[in-house]
């Protein structure tokens, strides 16, 4: 370890790829299966993983002020947003895709949405719990390819 740090340096980090997978190596954690966590678990970390994917584009695309840019991003990862993106996504989602969504969209939360119809909600949740799957598994290529596609279908210019 390196003087006044105190977390291990990765070796070879240029290498290392920021997911799920080189995180719990870096910090000696086990990486169980995806499928070992609840559905509002993997909603809790694809919330992330959707709302750093948006604010990336949002940052890449707009040279304006922070306050702007969180305006802009608000736009894009609220419920009714997210949930207009799973409707479109619906057809391209594989067997086990769907039943990962589906679980997670009926899922029962302690939790009420803010702005949003509870529907528009639970669409959501089902959608973040698929990016939060697929981040765990290290799907990253199929999390890209299918905000791009929801994107896309729901007409959506960043």
């Amino acid at each position: 370890m390196e003087k006044g740090l105190d977390v291990p340096i990765i070796a070879d980090a240029a290498k290392k790829r920021l997911d799920f997978e080189t995180i719990a190596a870096a910090f000696d954690m086990p990486c169980p299966d995806a499928n070992s966590y609840s559905s509002l678990a993997l909603a809790y970390i694809g919330d992330c993983i959707y709302d750093l994917v948006i604010r990336s584009l949002v940052v890449g695309k707009n040279h304006t002020s922070v306050n702007d840019l969180h305006h802009k991003t608000i736009h894009y990862v609220k419920a009714e947003s997210q949930a207009h993106v799973a409707d479109a996504l619906k057809e391209y989602l594989t067997p086990e895709e769907a039943d990962v969504y589906r679980r997670a969209r009926n899922a029962k939360s302690n939790t009420k949405a803010k702005n949003a119809s509870i529907v528009a909600y639970r669409k959501a949740t089902g959608l973040e719990a698929l990016i939060g799957y697929l981040y765990i598994r290290n799907q990253n290529d199929r999390i890209l390819e299918l905000i791009t596609l929801g994107l896309s279908r729901t007409e959506t210019e960043i």
